[in-house]
């Protein structure tokens, strides 16, 4: 319950024992007026007991939920540490092999820096687990522990998970409640169906495949996709998204070793969180592990929205400021207002500016965008125009020049293979 709902009840309480204090001695004028009011005192404490009672019982259903969740996923990344060591093990049988150097070998080293990664997200989890635990078995303490990776309220969209252009709805799937996509979000996690889609950016006007933006889609158990924009808000508000963002980033860096091993030269766009910047263990994991594979950084953009970087202010801009002196570049998307501080994405290595087709179509808007592009002109800084789907609106882009495009034109987003 909320403050604001404790102090309605607790008025309530007070107006209740008021009201009997009052009303009992002039429904019985032999009664002393102090035993009215003695009575009203009761039922305002009585009404108190009640309501501490309610309020423990919530708090305890509360924790018991919440402990069920870190337990799924503490098995969930048991099992992943679990794979990692298989393929750990036999890495370091090879390297064990005469001859052979085992620090020489990067597949080596990036598969211990990803086991190193997700045992930090279940020693993490665990950490959490035993807190709960410990809150549960007294139910007194005022406040309840959250999950080790729960968002801060800060945070607008997850990594990786912002839905993609325009979604493919499946006309068989069954409605679903959120309890029952809350529960099916779990068991994905549990059951690693959280599925990686990739869709093409392409350069203009040939339409070569240049990118790949990285999505997410949580598979059921009968085999229904849930779309990002049904799962997204349930899984924030119950403290899993970071969870999914973490584990998200190690196979995105996965996927990208597996395209550097076949030798082809293309780059990946992924929505990075505030709550995946926030997670100081995981990003200094994650940094390290980067800098142990220089390689692979160019291929990773980091996208973050319009909106996300102005309410993050210096502090987002701080922590991307780390990634960029690594080597990482950026993306602004879901831009609304095309007036842009040009300098400024320059000094925080922003290279791209994903812009909606909308409002290079919309009359009032397109002069300011067209002011947009030429400021950019000279710079290093791309402009992508999203959500093209037809050779029309395509022909209308390359009238304005910009050199990319993405859209369900040039493909739409398809399941990638799990990396071996």
């Amino acid at each position: 319950m909320t403050l604001l709902t404790h102090l309605v009840y607790a008025l309530a309480y007070l107006i209740a024992g008021l009201s009997v204090g009052a009303t009992l001695p002039a429904m019985r004028p032999a009664m002393d007026p102090l035993v009215g009011w003695l009575a009203g005192a009761v039922v305002v404490l009585a009404g108190g007991l009640l309501h501490e009672m309610a309020t423990r019982l919530d708090r305890e259903r509360t924790v018991r939920r919440r402990m069920g969740q870190l337990l799924d996923t503490v098995e969930m990344l048991e099992g992943e540490v679990a794979r990692h060591k298989a393929i750990l093990d036999q890495l370091t049988r090879a390297g064990a092999a005469p001859g052979a150097n085992p620090g020489a070998n990067p597949s080596y080293e990036t598969m211990v820096q990803e086991v190193k990664l997700l045992q930090s997200l279940v020693g993490q989890l665990t950490e959490r687990r035993a807190t709960a635990e410990a809150r549960h078995r007294h139910p007194a303490e005022p406040r309840v522990a959250e999950p080790a990776m729960q968002a801060p309220a800060a945070r607008r969209a997850p990594l990786i998970s912002r839905p993609a252009p325009r979604g493919i709805p499946d006309d068989n799937a069954p409605p679903l409640d959120d309890d029952t996509v809350l529960e099916a979000v779990r068991d994905a996690l549990k059951a690693d169906r959280i599925d990686i889609y990739l869709q093409p950016i392409v350069s203009l006007p040939q339409r070569k495949h240049r990118f790949y933006e990285v999505f997410s889609r949580v598979r059921a158990a009968d085999g229904h996709q849930i779309m990002p924009d049904r799962y997204l808000q349930i899984a924030e508000r119950e403290g899993l998204i970071a969870t999914v963002d973490n584990l998200l980033l190690v196979r995105c860096i996965q996927l990208i070793r597996e395209t550097e091993r076949r030798q082809h030269s293309i780059g990946f766009f992924s929505n990075i969180s505030a709550a995946t910047l926030s997670d100081a263990d995981f990003m200094r994991q994650f940094l390290h592990l980067m800098a142990q594979n220089q390689p692979l950084v160019p291929k990773l953009v980091f996208e973050m929205s319009q909106q996300d970087l102005r309410e993050g202010g210096a502090v987002t801009m701080g922590i991307l400021s780390q990634l960029a002196r690594l080597g990482f570049r950026f993306s602004m998307d879901q831009v609304s207002d095309p007036d842009l501080d040009v300098d400024a994405l320059l000094r925080h290595e922003f290279r791209y500016v994903k812009l909606d087709r909308g409002l290079l179509a919309d009359t009032a808007m397109a002069p300011r965008v067209e002011a947009l592009r030429r400021a950019l002109d000279g710079h290093p800084i791309d402009i992508i125009v999203e959500k093209i789907e037809t050779e029309a609106q395509l022909i209308d882009v390359l009238d304005t020049g910009f050199d990319f495009g993405q859209g369900y034109l040039f493909g739409e987003p398809r399941l990638s293979r799990k990396p071996a």
